[in-house]
């Protein structure tokens, strides 16, 4: 699956990047420049297409993950998560009970649906990825992957880089780094759990999907824009300094 990433505050920048072809769009509340208000503008732009809605909440706190739920994201992204607890207690955030403490109030999440019994299937249709990328969730992966109700794992290869005292690295070379982000995937498989992890280019994510992941996201919104930006200007610059150098 890959997975484009949305951190510039616009729905017109999200329905631009909604036209790419994406299996689905992840709305980045913790890194990207964007709040809630904006995020609901650009979750309709993402449903003009067939790309999946997702949304990285800016910490495990059940209040912005269940608001994201209602304003109808179909996956919640939840960083920095250490251990067990801190994974049963964002996994229950996004189910109704008896499985969790969600608070019933779907509201767009309900009409995108198209269906007045969203709440019957929402525990079985939202995803719940708990992002690995702290010393402590290294040490604790197992207990982490086995949490009930927990869909997929997430890897953020620049604090995880960080944590193991190594250099960040969004598509790392580096062996230590590249040992854990493959014994990740492997954990995460062996219990049913989808690995998942974030990448700099279309180049870095088929080498991730190389080493048994199954879902990718591709630099982000801003990083993209940069890139073909310079590309562009490069190559005028180029075509410019050749113009010149005949004309002497």
């Amino acid at each position: 699956m890959i997975n484009g990433w949305l951190g510039i505050p616009s729905s017109i920048a999200a329905e631009a990047m909604a036209q790419a072809g994406w299996d689905s769009l992840t709305i980045d509340l913790q890194h990207g420049m964007v709040h809630f208000d904006t995020a609901v503008s650009m979750l309709q732009a993402i449903s003009t297409t067939p790309a999946v809605p997702l949304a990285r909440v800016p910490w495990n706190e059940p209040g912005i993950i269940m608001k994201m739920l209602d304003a109808g994201a179909y996956g919640i992204i939840c960083p920095m998560v250490s251990s067990r607890a801190e994974c049963e207690r964002f996994v229950r955030a996004c189910r109704y009970p008896p499985k969790g403490y969600r608070s019933f109030g779907p509201l767009r999440a309900a009409w995108y649906a198209g269906t007045a019994d969203y709440w019957k299937h929402a525990d079985a249709t939202v995803l719940t990825f708990a992002m690995i990328e702290t010393a402590e969730a290294l040490e604790k992966l197992e207990e982490i992957v086995t949490t009930p109700g927990l869909d997929a794992v997430y890897v953020g290869p620049n604090d995880l880089a960080l944590a193991i005292g190594e250099t960040p690295a969004i598509d790392p070379t580096s062996e230590r780094t590249l040992a854990e982000i493959r014994r990740i995937a492997e954990v995460a498989t062996r219990h049913g759990v989808i690995p998942g992890i974030h990448t700099g280019s279309g180049e870095g994510a088929k080498r991730m999907f190389g080493l048994g992941y199954r879902f990718a996201s591709i630099s982000g919104d801003a990083g993209l824009l940069a890139a073909a930006a310079k590309a562009a200007v490069a190559a005028a610059r180029g075509a410019e300094a050749k113009a010149g150098a005949g004309t002497y």
